[in-house]
């Protein structure tokens, strides 16, 4: 169940940093609250995964989650720079993530 709750921070936590972008700093009221709101749901279901799995392993994968969805809602939606080594780079982020879930012995 940790690794669910994992997940689902990190897909939060992507929601929260797109609509911190789209809150201006924090000059508009609804995505602001969007902002606020999946902080606090991302932080707590880190805070659940954290009971069970490593703190290392969970923040890693977590941030993880995190930069790579970002990037790539940035590169597809916001229509952020893309280029061929910016994507080896997010593959290695992904490498990453997937070495760690596999070697957590959880």
């Amino acid at each position: 169940m940790a690794w669910i709750y994992l997940l689902a921070a990190g897909v939060f936590e992507v929601v929260w940093a797109i609509a911190l972008k789209a809150s201006h700093g924090f000059t508009r009221l609804y995505p602001s609250l969007v902002t606020l709101a999946f902080m606090a749901l991302s932080f707590y279901l880190l805070a659940l995964a954290t009971k069970t799995l490593p703190i290392g392993t969970a923040y890693a994968v977590w941030t993880g989650i995190g930069a790579l969805g970002a990037a790539v809602i940035g590169m597809v939606a916001l229509h952020e720079p893309v280029s061929a080594l910016r994507l080896l780079f997010l593959a290695l982020i992904l490498i990453g993530l997937v070495g760690l879930k596999v070697t957590s012995g959880h």
